[in-house]
């Protein structure tokens, strides 16, 4: 259980995470592509 909620925390600090658990590889793709796709997105004050 300690080693799961340490790895979560290394996940969502964004740290690199050296696990070869498919799930947890995964997951951390998925982080990058969200992170990825939030920096593109232009957000603009409607009037």
């Amino acid at each position: 259980m300690a080693e799961t909620e340490a790895i979560l925390r290394a996940l969502s600090r964004r740290e690199p995470v050296a696990v070869t658990d498919e799930a947890v590889r995964l997951l951390a793709a998925l982080i990058d592509d969200v992170d990825q796709r939030c920096s593109s997105v232009s957000i603009t004050p409607s009037a």
